[in-house]
């Protein structure tokens, strides 16, 4: 009964002691002050749909099902295929792409594309 007790104990502990931060379109922070740690909640927004415009480094338009959607690329916008390689080759129209974003409607800046074709 000990054990388990402990076990327990462990389990609900773990979390605190280990939480990640990552990025989010909305982020909560909480810091417990028994023991002074800071937690951040996070989720990763995405949109998908095809390609209609891209200009590397600056922009991308996706036509989804809301219609046409800019996001800003960042400097540390990656662009990856499925299995998570790099893509080279520039983005063309047409092309089905996922891509994972943060910020609020007006000011999304993109983290990375995932080309889906």
């Amino acid at each position: 009964m000990k054990r388990m007790t402990v076990g327990l104990a462990c389990a609900l502990i773990a979390p605190l002691a280990f939480a990640q931060t990552s990025t989010t379109t909305t982020e909560t922070t909480k810091t417990n002050p028994a023991t002074g740690t800071t937690m951040t909640e996070t989720t990763t927004t995405y949109s998908s749909g095809t390609v209609t415009t891209y200009e590397p480094g600056k922009t991308i338009v996706v036509k989804s099902e809301e219609g046409p959607v800019s996001f800003a690329l960042g400097t540390a916008a990656r662009i990856v295929d499925g299995a998570g390689k790099i893509v080279t080759a520039p983005l063309r129209a047409g092309q089905k792409v996922r891509v994972y974003y943060t910020g609020p409607t007006e000011k999304r800046v993109v983290e990375r594309v995932v080309v889906e074709d």
